[in-house]
């Protein structure tokens, strides 16, 4: 039976086998290691013979927990029910969170969200069940916060259906977001597969002070990084500094390491992370970590000189490090907050100085710390008879939170200057915010403590814009109604009609004294036999839709393909396949297609969401319509995209939706990681141009072909060839990031469809088998290489 919990028993085996393999990895490599290196490789499949060139190679490991929300959870595990397992190969749990829509206060929230989604709750806890899951029910909490408070400690590695599991690298997991399909293979019982990241460290010294927090490290290194400087790397957070941060904070840095494009983000492990696990009521676990110390911080020689060892180093001095915010529209827009007065009054950049809303918590920031400093803001408003100038909203991030927030006192004093406390759900981080219209259809701001800021996340509505800055700062703002106040400098007006300024909030504890309040959240662990759980879909659902395997790539080119869409700038995944409304249908795949590329902006005419039927004539028609169309007609189309496509949410959404309404390929400038492994899950090719600038040659109504298909092989180009309307053509070169092993996704479909055939050895099993008879063919990788010898296979797979 698959233990769910993170027991001491499980965690002594964790760090017994990540030894073991280590000892054949250092055997291997001759090299100290970093710290990702020990927890990633300490979790390897196949040590002896693993390929292990960062940037290079793919790596074959076996995650200790897989972590599912509610809306990828559904497509999750529709996908899992086609690879005919009984139960889940992991422990693996299902968390509530996403389908919480924001409109008045919590608890009346919650109520009508359980009325409107009970359909998509039974089947999720039903599919748990059924499958061996364990079920956090709606209020319980969201995700990262449950899982960091439940399931991580240092050393596991976990991988989740959302962009955010990185958050867990606050306890030194090493967490990473995926799409369904990665983690539908995984509790199938299959490796999970990852290109090797390379190596960021954030070097920290000195100690935060004043009005600096730990969400402000995060906001820097977004604008050092920007939000493709991390793709295909882990981001280490090391140096003295690092070791002065409660666990919560960096659970807020490791959050946001979302926004870098990175693989995840981690923090070697301390006593605060001990402080945190004992106080969540895991103290079992500190003596095991505090044993395998050498197992969860980078080697000395690492961090004594970190240039040597990792590709980037970014040097911050937390002593003098000013609060920032970013934003709006991109979370690398930063600033500190000095600088913010300066660019609110300069008109070009449109700013509106004016507050329309100030919400504060969410996954990264509703920590006890993040609490109790807001708190003490508003305390010093209280004093001077203040109140928020704003709407003030405030999200518990798990109801762990809520209650002892609301038991010890914290939550009343946000109350008491008009904060109205939402549910312990997404809500308004993920655009589940039911906002009165006449305010956000028009240019207006708001300010966060959450994580992303893209147009229309929050709300629905480009117009809105959202600047990110720390729980405190947001409080700040709020009572001033103004983005341009600088605590640090400005000042408030009290009831009296005097002027007096804010303190820096008063160093905040860690963690409760009387330990957290566990409230009233739902968890329902799994039967030991959940065979007998029957799972029933209505075929007339409008919220559940089961799903079918891709057909198979019939072994041809794909010749004289329209271009669908051709993106202009940023094109997230919240772009291609928005959230908001279109969230409850999440589980149904052919209704939420209706949203392909809704924001998505148009090269040729600036619209966003609309497009030319090439086929009809037609101008102005929805990209979804004018795919139909093209599907309905028997023609192939492609999508092409401009650089870091796909950046944001893990949402395999936008990947299911091209490969359901008839697309075959992507061709970009770059691609982020998720939306890149996603689109190969899927059977669809992620392509690049090797030139960038060779997008500015696709014109709009120019026919595609990809030839050579047959020979298509790691490394190697495919041939585009680009038919004129003018009758003129070219050819272009492109690249692509697949493996041997990876093309097969492609011929076969998809990823799930190496789990059908009808052979008589299960299929999970003959593709495990598989992959180890082609590594056995490899010579494994020694520290030293003979010159002139063969690069590895691994190396002479397409390079990132």
């Amino acid at each position: 039976m698959i233990t769910i919990e993170a027991t001491p028993g499980m965690a002594a085996r964790m760090y017994g086998t990540m030894a073991k393999n280590l000892k054949v990895v250092r055997r291997r490599l001759g090299k100290p290691l970093t710290l990702a290196d020990k927890v990633l490789l300490g979790h390897l499949d196949d040590p002896a013979r693993q390929d292990m060139q960062p940037g290079e190679s793919y790596l074959f490991l076996r995650p200790d927990r897989v972590v599912f929300q509610d809306v990828l959870g559904q497509t999750g595990l529709l996908q899992f029910m086609q690879t005919r397992r009984n139960r889940v190969a992991v422990p693996t749990t299902v968390h509530c969170d996403h389908l919480i829509q924001a409109r008045v206060e919590g608890g009346q929230d919650l109520r009508e969200s359980l009325a409107e989604n009970t359909e998509v709750y039974d089947f999720l806890r039903s599919a748990a069940a059924r499958y061996g899951a364990g079920f956090w029910g709606p209020g319980a909490g969201i995700i990262h916060q449950v899982v960091l408070e439940n399931y991580a400690f240092p050393g596991t590695l976990i991988i989740g259906t959302d962009s955010h599991t990185p958050n867990a690298g606050g306890l030194g997991a090493c967490a990473v977001g995926v799409g369904g399909a990665d983690a539908v293979e995984t509790i199938a019982g299959l490796p999970w597969e990852v290109l090797y990241p390379k190596h960021i460290a954030v070097y920290l010294t000195g100690k935060m002070r004043g009005w600096t927090a730990p969400k402000d490290v995060i906001l820097y290194v977004a604008g050092a990084l920007t939000v493709s400087g991390g793709t295909n790397a882990i981001v280490e957070y090391i140096g003295p500094g690092a070791r002065t941060i409660s666990a919560t904070g960096k659970a807020t840095i490791t959050n946001m390491g979302a926004e870098l494009g990175a693989t995840t983000s981690m923090f070697p492990a301390d006593e605060h992370m001990a402080m945190y696990l004992r106080s969540t009521g895991r103290g079992g676990l500190v003596p095991l970590m505090e044993k395998n110390m050498d197992l969860l911080q980078p080697d000395p020689e690492v961090e004594a000189n970190p240039e040597k060892f990792y590709d980037r180093v970014v040097r911050l001095d937390l002593s003098t490090l000013e609060p920032h915010v970013v934003g709006p529209h991109s979370p690398d827009r930063a600033r500190p907050i000095s600088k913010l007065a300066a660019e609110v009054s300069d008109a070009g950049n449109k700013f509106i100085d004016r507050i329309s809303s100030a919400l504060i918590g969410s996954c990264t920031n509703s920590s006890y710390e993040d609490m109790s400093r807001s708190a003490d803001v508003a305390e010093q408003a209280k004093a001077h008879g203040v109140k928020s100038a704003v709407p003030f909203l405030v999200t518990p991030g798990s109801e762990q939170v809520r209650a002892t927030i609301e038991r010890d006192g914290q939550m009343k004093s946000l109350k008491d200057i008009n904060g109205a406390v939402l549910a312990n759900a997404c809500g308004p981080c993920i655009g589940q915010w039911r906002r009165a219209r006449e305010v956000a259809a028009v240019p207006n701001t708001i300010v966060t403590s959450y994580n992303r800021n893209f147009p229309a996340r929050n709300d629905g509505q480009a117009t809105t814009m959202n600047f990110i800055a720390s729980p405190e700062i947001v409080t700040a703002m709020a009572l001033a109604g103004k983005l341009s106040f600088n605590p640090l400098t400005d000042t408030l007006t009290g009831a009296d009609g005097r002027p007096f300024k804010l303190n820096p909030p008063k160093t905040a504890p860690e963690v409760p004294a009387k330990n957290f309040d566990r409230g009233h959240a739902e968890y329902i662990a799994p039967p030991a036999d959940g065979s007998r759980v029957k799972l029933s879909v209505d075929p007339k659902s409008q919220r559940i839709q089961l799903m079918q395997p891709w057909a198979a790539w019939d072994g041809k080119d794909y010749l004289d393909m329209p271009v669908l869409l051709k993106t202009k700038g940023k094109t997230t995944t919240d772009h291609i396949s928005p959230a908001g409304p279109w969230l409850r249908f999440r589980g149904h795949l052919d209704k939420f297609s209706d949203n392909m590329c809704m924001g998505a902006i148009n090269a040729y005419t600036g619209e966003a969401g609309k497009v030319k039927n090439v086929l009809t004539g037609a101008a102005g028609e929805m990209v979804s319509k004018a795919a139909r169309d093209y599907k309905a007609r028997g023609v192939k189309w492609v999508i092409v995209g401009d650089a870091n496509y796909g950046e944001g949410s893990s949402r395999e959404h936008a990947a299911l939706s091209p490969r359901l309404l008839g697309g075959v390929a992507v061709i970009v400038r770059s691609f982020a990681r998720i939306h890149e492994s996603n689109l190969k899950k899927q059977g669809l090719l992620a392509l690049m141009f090797q030139r960038p600038a060779d997008y500015d040659r696709i014109r709009e109504d120019d026919r595609l072909s990809l030839v050579g298909l047959k020979d298509m092989a790691p490394g190697k180009p495919v041939e585009c060839r680009i038919r004129h309307a003018d009758g003129t053509s070219e050819t272009l070169k492109l690249s692509h990031s697949f493996s041997a092993a990876q093309l097969d996704w492609f011929r076969k479909g998809s990823a799930l469809n190496l789990f059908h055939g009808g052979a008589k050895k299960p299929a999970a099993r003959k593709k495990v088998a598989a992959v180890r008879r082609q590594r056995a063919k490899k010579k494994p990788v020694t520290a030293k290489r003979k010159r002139g010898a063969k690069k590895p296979a691994a190396r002479r797979r397409g390079k990132k």
